[in-house]
């Protein structure tokens, strides 16, 4: 069955085009992509809302991503990326991107 086109659907970031983002942002901001590959690092909520201050595009695509269950905050509330994000990442950047040692 055909549906209308929601007027929102354009404007809504895809998954790959947040992970892109986030990770040019991380680096912009001097941390690893590590810091949201790695399940037991993540990113703290002070670091987050600091990114979030600094450009409106984290907040968004965080948002993206947790609403799509590709990122979420573990046990010690830190974002990290979960596996569908993780093998997005992979799937963008290769292995080496999504995981370390």
């Amino acid at each position: 069955m055909w549906r209308e086109p929601s007027t929102t659907m354009g404007r809504q970031p895809s998954l790959r085009h947040c992970l892109t983002t986030m990770a040019s942002l991380l680096y912009q901001h001097g941390h690893a992509l590590e810091a949201i590959t790695v399940p037991h690092k993540g990113l703290d909520r002070e670091t987050t809302n600091a990114l979030s201050d600094s450009s409106p595009e984290w907040q968004r695509c965080q948002g993206v991503l947790e609403r799509s269950d590709a990122a979420t905050f573990n046990d010690q509330d830190r974002l990290i990326l979960t596996p569908l994000g993780r093998g997005l990442l992979f799937d963008m950047f290769g292995k080496g991107a999504a995981d370390c040692a």
